[in-house]
């Protein structure tokens, strides 16, 4: 099929791009050019600003693919930008399970209906929820819901994660730093960067319309993540309420993620506990 990528020149999106060149995909990727990536066969580029209506039309205007994939959708006016000057038969827009309204274990995919939310025209904003949820409105102006995927991640942990936030945990025990958890016993779902990727070139093949969960099987505890991390640097975690604050702080209750549609479209995540040890392993061996 003839795939339009936006982004995809960094973390998932690499597995993801090379998962659809294996299946045999003409992958066209837009991109504003900065990143140079070896990917495992030939892409074709598209440069643009795709916050840039005027830039997406210069470089994509009436062009049509079988899919766009919608990496670095963050407002609604990223997705008008976009589909007012490219068209698709399928569009699967890259979301997150943030979109959901409250924390609980096994949150389903109705628990935010898209089609439902109030519509507001607008750019990137702070409010990361708001703005996610915005995102995914804005397709069905454009778009029937049945030609629509909304792949909902919480977050992404691998060995190319650019965030630091799990070896925000790791580093200050190792270094003795004291730091504010606010949220030790609360269990969270991930996903692991190459399934994150994998699994919505899968959705290429196998189209689902809507909402779908996506994330590995079981749940683990900062406090967890914690305990495994002072039992293999010998040090003991110094929690303080005066200590810098950790970036999974807030939760208030269990965040887990019912993946039942994903495996009915017969795709089966992996268990969490068969690769988050072997990452802290990883991430301990690499901090400086």
């Amino acid at each position: 099929m003839k795939i339009l990528v936006v982004g995809g020149t960094r973390y998932f999106g690499i597995p993801m791009v090379n998962a659809l060149l294996a299946k045999g995909h003409d992958v066209t990727i837009a991109t504003r050019g900065n990143a140079k990536v070896e990917f495992e066969g030939r892409v074709s580029y598209a440069v643009l600003d795709r916050m840039d209506s005027s830039s997406v039309k210069r470089a994509l205007e009436n062009q049509k693919f079988d899919v766009i994939i919608d990496k670095i959708a963050y407002g609604s006016n990223d997705v008008k930008a976009l589909l007012e000057n490219v068209s698709c038969d399928r569009y699967i827009q890259m979301s997150t399970c943030s979109v959901y309204p409250n924390e609980h274990a096994n949150i389903s995919e109705d628990e935010f209906v898209t089609s439902e939310y109030l519509l507001e025209w607008m750019d990137r904003l702070p409010d990361y929820e708001k703005t996610k949820r915005n995102a995914e409105r804005a397709v069905l102006e454009y778009m029937d819901s049945s030609a629509c995927t909304f792949v909902r991640y919480p977050v992404v942990l691998g060995e190319n994660d650019y965030t630091g936030r799990l070896r925000f945990y790791l580093e200050h025990i190792k270094e003795e730093n004291p730091m504010f958890v606010d949220d030790l016993d609360h269990a969270m779902s991930f996903i692991h960067e190459k399934e994150a990727g994998e699994f919505i070139a899968y959705l290429v093949d196998h189209p689902l319309s809507g909402a779908v969960n996506g994330c590995s099987n079981g749940a683990i505890k900062i406090s967890e993540i914690i305990s495994y991390a002072e039992e293999k640097l010998g040090k003991k975690a110094v929690l303080d309420e005066n200590g810098e604050a950790a970036p999974y702080n807030g939760l208030t209750d269990s965040l887990t993620f019912n993946t039942e549609k994903a495996k009915k479209a017969g795709y089966v995540f992996s268990d969490l506990n068969s690769w988050i040890y072997k990452l802290i392993d990883y991430e301990i061996g690499n901090i400086r």
